[in-house]
């Protein structure tokens, strides 16, 4: 067992065990404990379980973007403070004086990144497990908490005649010919798991980012994850069983809703979510976010007199006219 694999195995158990009990659940409620299908709906059942425990994390990765967010006027006027200084020493300062200001915040420049790194123990565990699962079915071994007959209908299972321990890169390294049905729903969930990261992304930078946040090093931070981690996931997953890509795929469509929840009810302020929250309190009759029925009442009624007293015109006093 190498040092990853040391690493990866209390993982290992965690995910298989959740595996087994969301297969034997749906076992006995009548499903087919050998059908793709149930192993499919295990593993999407495993993945709502991983993500709602993630969600206290979720909650201060949301916090520390808009803490980062709000840094950005300042980060500007500290990138001015050091334009054109390229020595050593002006660069550390720079860099020191950053820290500093990102340590006072609470934040950093890879916070948004923070619930990804700590999910990809559970990614690669599973990708083990699944990865796994043909040579230990052809030895007739267990996999962690999975025993020797559950790895076998596992690596017997399939949808679209397609087995979720299959890879689409798989298909050329072997001499079984290729399975058409494997290289079909492999691209169509590679297509998938990328389509719903990027758009999750995106969503976030569209909705959820002020116009100062959308400009700087943050904004680079978020064009760089909006592009390259859709790509790296896209040409990772030629290699990735079916089963993973199903995870990957659910745990995209997880995040993409509970961030489309957080951002609708508690938008960052000043971005374009915060004002079509707005819009919809008015038409309710309820005040913008952050301010009292009172205080929203006190403003509206100083913006119409404001108005009012610029729509008054006034009259042109008359010259005397002098007498003949």
């Amino acid at each position: 067992m190498g040092f990853i694999d040391t690493i990866l195995t209390p993982f290992k158990w965690v995910m298989s065990w959740l595996l087994y009990i969301f297969h034997e659940l749906f076992s006995i409620i009548g499903l087919d404990p050998d059908s793709g299908w149930t192993w499919a709906l295990s593993i999407v059942f495993v993945t709502v379980v991983v993500r709602a425990a993630l969600i206290p994390l979720f909650t201060r990765q949301i916090r520390a973007q808009r803490a980062m967010q709000a840094l950005q006027p300042e980060l500007k006027k500290l990138q001015a403070k050091y334009k054109g200084k390229k020595d050593q020493l002006s660069q550390q300062a720079m860099l020191a004086e950053q820290r500093a200001l990102f340590k006072k915040n609470n934040t950093g420049m890879f916070s948004s990144c923070l619930p990804l790194l700590v999910q990809m123990p559970f990614f690669f565990s599973l990708y083990r497990v699944l990865f796994t699962a043909s040579k230990a079915s052809d030895n007739g071994e267990s996999i962690a908490a999975l025993s020797a007959a559950r790895v076998r209908s596992f690596d017997n299972s399939s949808i679209f005649s397609a087995k979720l321990s299959d890879t689409f890169l798989g298909q050329f390294n072997g001499s079984g010919g290729v399975n058409a049905a494997v290289l079909v729903v492999s691209v169509v969930m590679i297509l998938a798991m990328t389509a719903s990261q990027f758009f999750t992304q995106r969503h976030l930078m569209t909705k959820n980012m002020s116009p100062a946040a959308q400009q700087g090093p943050f904004a680079q931070q978020q064009k760089l994850m909006l592009y390259v981690l859709p790509l790296v996931f896209g040409i990772g997953g030629i290699n990735f069983p079916i089963g993973l890509l199903i995870y990957w795929t659910a745990t995209n469509v997880w995040t993409l809703g509970q961030q489309m929840w957080v951002i609708r009810h508690n938008p960052t302020p000043g971005s374009l979510a915060e004002k079509e929250l707005n819009i919809r309190r008015a038409a309710k009759g309820l005040p913008p976010v952050g301010k009292t029925k009172e205080a929203a009442a006190k403003e509206a009624e100083e913006a119409k007199k404001l108005e009012e007293q610029k729509g008054q015109r006034q009259q042109p006093q008359r010259k005397n006219r002098r007498k003949k």
